[in-house]
């Protein structure tokens, strides 16, 4: 028997409990679980529901408000179109990550861990790491504006308070993760009734909205750099871990129609949640496009509206639109940034027991996340202050972007795999459309590196020599980016996997106990539902 989650040590391993190689790890009856009724009914939606509004608040986290407010300033609704595709990727690509989880019992990090080689393994855990990074940036920065906007905390020290807040959330665990779930849904409804307000007061033309949201355009290497930030601030590679993670928390029917009913209710729920987060993102593009590019604008205003971010839109939307609207704002950026620092750290441990079979506290985890985008983010705002705190924001959401193949492509290679997945294989056209949305991301990627280096280099003033080293350095770090991905796409799989939705083995039915201890789901019964 497994000891009770406080009695469980803080640094633990999982692989002395698997009794076969490919077997997932078993749930002990001791845990509390979120069990599917053997039905077939409609209402089992509710017992779904959860992961995906989880997953969902990575869409509308601070660095995607810090995305949107320069795309609509600079762009005014020219890059909504952005938006819509990454929505309609982000839904195909997440209900990928769920059909993993729910059809294999195991978690995309563990099937990279059984899947590649030692050093590979090694190299992707580190990408994910990064990126975890990346995203927790963004929430430490967004936090400590929306702290200066309510109380006038200086920049730096509400960074400092960020290492501690999001501490005193988790402890809300304790109460199971449908508390936990509910309280992250009240924030997301939180954040979006202060921009559907928020958009009530700027009134955007809705002719040029559609317009921007049907055509598609980019005008120059500046439009490009903020296309790349917004789908990296919209498609982030921490989230596919996570979202075939959480799905494993619920214990469903082992019946092949209990895996496809599972497969469509997760479909149904993340096409929801990703709707209210695609409402919002509009939301903040159309107005902060309709405050700037309004002829009544101040000049002191305007100019704010050419290096906007998190903060200085605070003072121009209080300028412009009232003060109450730029306490929405506040609030809705401080729910933002405390609610995604919550999933970061579920999909930190959840990587780092996958990839490294190794699991810490969800406090230990947190802290250590936290240190890392602690640093930069301080040393930027002493340094740089708001506008360079809003830069820093920018480039983690470029970063997320560029390391998004890593985690995207094992997806879309293991959920077309047949010794994998069975009969839930992906159609050859999902396989078609997946792949062609993974190519335009790495496109895209691919461009601007190399558009920002003939730039960089054109307009240096290194002599001869100099650009000539620095060119072959940029060179050489695109091959090497792009031999990474050809490694990934060409390798092909070896790895099977027990299809737990076939088994008749009572043993291999989820939930995981490694996913429900970091959890502390409720326990749910049928009664529950009815």
């Amino acid at each position: 028997m497994a000891a009770p989650p406080s009695q469980q040590p803080q640094f633990m391993t999982t692989g002395d409990i698997r009794t076969h190689p490919n077997d997932a790890l078993i749930d002990n009856i001791e845990y509390d679980q979120i069990v599917v009724p053997d039905r077939k009914s409609w209402k089992n939606l509710f017992a779904y529901m959860g992961p995906g509004i989880l997953v969902s608040i990575a869409y509308i986290d601070p660095g995607n408000f810090q995305t949107d407010l320069q795309a609509g300033a600079q762009y005014k609704y020219g890059l909504l179109w952005i938006i819509l595709l990454a929505s309609c990727a982000a839904l195909v690509i997440q209900s990928l990550a769920a059909n993993l989880g729910v059809v294999t019992g195991k978690h995309l990090s563990e099937h990279c861990r059984k899947e590649y080689p030692r050093v590979p393994n090694f190299l992707l855990w580190i990408l994910a790491e990064v990126a975890i990074v990346a995203c927790d940036i963004p929430e430490v920065i967004g936090t400590a504006f929306a702290l200066n906007m309510l109380f006038r905390i200086p920049l730096w020290c509400g960074v400092l308070i960020t290492g501690l807040s999001t501490l005193v959330l988790l402890l809300l665990q304790q109460y199971g993760v449908r508390k936990l779930e509910i309280l992250i849904t009240f924030l997301v409804l939180t954040i979006a009734g202060c921009f559907f307000v928020e958009l009530g007061y700027a009134k955007p033309k809705s002719s040029q909205v559609l317009r921007g949201l049907f055509v598609p355009h980019l005008e120059g290497s500046g439009a490009t750099k903020l296309a790349i930030s917004l789908l990296g601030a919209m498609v982030m590679p921490h989230n596919l871990f996570l979202h075939s993670a959480l799905v494993l928390s619920r214990k469903i029917p082992r019946s092949v129609y209990g895996i496809k009913e599972a497969c469509r209710f997760y479909l149904i729920e993340s096409g929801l949640a990703l709707l209210v987060a695609f409402f919002i993102n509009v939301s903040v593009i159309s107005v902060s496009g309709a405050v700037c590019h309004s002829s009544s604008l101040e000049p002191d205003d305007l100019e704010s509206c050419k290096n906007l971010d998190l903060n200085e839109a605070s003072f121009l939307l209080k300028n412009v639109l009232g003060s109450w609207s730029s306490k929405l704002f506040a609030v809705a950026l401080l729910a933002s940034g405390q609610s995604s620092t919550i999933t970061g750290t579920y999909a930190g441990q959840y990587v780092m027991q996958g990839f490294l079979d190794l699991r810490l506290k969800p406090w230990i985890r947190n802290f250590l996340t936290r240190c890392l985008a602690i640093v930069p983010s301080l040393v930027v705002a002493l340094i740089g202050g708001s506008s360079g705190a809003g830069n820093l924001i920018i480039i983690a959401s470029m970063i997320l972007s560029f390391e998004l193949p890593f985690a995207l492509i094992p997806l879309l290679k293991f959920t077309s795999c047949k010794t994998k997945m069975g009969e839930y294989a992906n159609s050859a056209a999902i396989s078609v459309t997946t792949w062609i949305i993974g190519s335009l991301i790495m496109g895209i990627n691919v461009f601007y590196l190399a558009e920002k280096l003939v730039d960089t280099l054109r307009h240096s003033s290194l002599n001869v020599v100099g650009i000539v080293f620095c060119g072959f350095l940029g060179v050489l770090a695109m091959l090497i980016y792009l031999a990474s991905i050809a490694y990934l796409v060409i390798r092909k799989n070896t790895q099977g996997t027990h299809l737990i939705a076939l088994s008749e083995r009572p043993e291999l039915a989820t939930p995981r106990e490694d996913i429900v201890s970091m959890q502390l789901p409720q326990r749910r019964t049928n009664d529950d539902l009815d």
